[in-house]
């Protein structure tokens, strides 16, 4: 396979900023990356590895590249959706800037949906979603932020997530229908929506443009939905776990995405808080999470 494999901000806890502190700071977060083995990272939050040439050099200097980037709008409301515009345009000011990378290794924008407070606070697929009427309007929105995207010479990949409208298989494939946007398949969002990765990575070969892989522990999202807490409580009680430490069938994973020829960014991600673990336990992990992949032959 031709992949390179990155990892992101979110599986230290940082995944926005606030006037708070991030566990760590993005020097010794790209430092650490590089050395355990990582070709790349995720922006994470915009603004955190930098902009320009900060970021240019952040990255450069510990060889790495610039993967993609979460971006978030809200396409299930007009209004809001166009007032988040300048944010996307933001966000590909940031990936322009990003060292040179090979071809089919750029950044990737990461169009994803703000989702809903009823979605948020019940995740798994078990909130109400789009109604039918809903759909063209918010798949046309979905296309336009795709549009504008590749206006700008970026190729995007649209995440599908817990505790959003596009959470659920059937979901996918609703927006997969109504849109020619490519998909950011994430391995432990769509096994905590009742999806199974491995069928999903064949069934939709043709669209997927961009992998998350992360681990996810049914049975722990089963007790947060019994106790009544919402997605980010889930991934504080570590809803994501370790790669090999949850139900994602890894070997199959691996092995599938060779048998579809993917070609491109595989992101390895453990969505989790600040402070659930020390930042020496996060870095341990994610390197523990690169050689389980190395052992695959990824």
């Amino acid at each position: 396979m031709r992949v390179k494999v990155a990892n992101a901000p979110v599986s230290f806890g940082v995944f926005e900023l606030s006037d708070a502190p991030p566990p760590l700071g993005p020097d010794e977060m790209v430092r650490a990356l590089s050395e355990a083995g990582y070709e790349g990272i995720d922006s994470g939050p915009i603004g955190y590895l930098g902009t320009g040439s900060e970021l240019a050099d952040r990255l450069a200097g510990n060889g790495l590249l610039l993967a993609g980037g979460w971006v978030d709008l809200r396409y299930g409301d007009a209004g809001a959706y166009e007032a988040g515009l300048p944010a996307l345009e933001a966000a590909l000011d940031v990936f322009a800037a990003a060292p040179p990378a090979p071809e089919g290794f750029g950044p990737r924008p990461t169009l994803a949906c703000s989702g809903s407070p009823e979605r948020f606070a019940r995740p798994g697929g078990t909130a109400p979603g789009l109604s039918a009427s809903e759909w063209p309007g918010y798949a046309a929105r979905v296309q336009e932020a795709a549009d504008r995207c590749r206006a700008r010479g970026f190729e995007p990949a649209f995440h599908h997530h817990l505790g959003t409208y596009v959470e659920t298989p059937q979901e996918v494939e609703r927006l997969l229908e109504l849109t020619d946007v490519q998909l950011c398949l994430d391995t432990g969002h769509l096994l905590l929506a009742g999806g199974d990765p491995v069928t999903a990575l064949r069934e939709w070969s043709g669209r997927v443009g961009h992998v998350h892989i992360k681990d996810g522990d049914t049975k722990i999202l089963a007790q947060a939905l019994a106790d009544g807490v919402d997605l980010r409580e889930l991934m504080g009680r570590g809803g994501f776990a370790p790669l090999g430490e949850g139900e994602l069938d890894l070997p199959a994973v691996v092995r599938t995405l060779g048998e579809i020829d993917y070609a491109g960014w595989v992101i390895i991600e453990q969505d989790t808080l600040p402070g659930r673990r020390t930042v020496a336990q996060n870095i341990a992990d994610q390197a523990a999470n690169l050689q389980k992949l190395k052992e695959l032959g990824l």
